[in-house]
């Protein structure tokens, strides 16, 4: 089997999201507005960089705190949908 079938088997294909690197929720966690000037959110398996925001200062964001996968209170409990975060660089994806 070659490299092509497989990842026809696997219904993957390569995209620019694939090639980004892969973070754990512990190295997420560090990314917080608090232990370093780094500030770093999840969303659906993607993590942001929110450093830049003026909204996102300290680490925290209304009722939302920095270095967290935020996908479950943000697809229940926020009052925007996923586009907010077009505006915040994706830099890597939630391992």
């Amino acid at each position: 089997m070659n490299d092509l079938s497989s990842l026809e088997t696997n219904n993957e294909k390569p995209t620019a999201e694939n090639a980004l690197p892969v973070y754990s929720r512990g190295q997420l966690a560090l990314r917080n507005g608090q232990d370093r000037d780094e500030i770093w959110v999840a969303y659906q398996g993607l993590i942001y960089d929110v450093s830049r925001s003026r909204l996102w200062k300290r680490g925290n964001h209304y009722e939302h705190w920095a270095g967290q996968d935020l996908t479950r209170e943000l697809d229940h409990d926020a009052p925007h949908n996923a586009n907010v975060f077009d505006k915040f660089t994706v830099i890597g994806r939630l391992g």
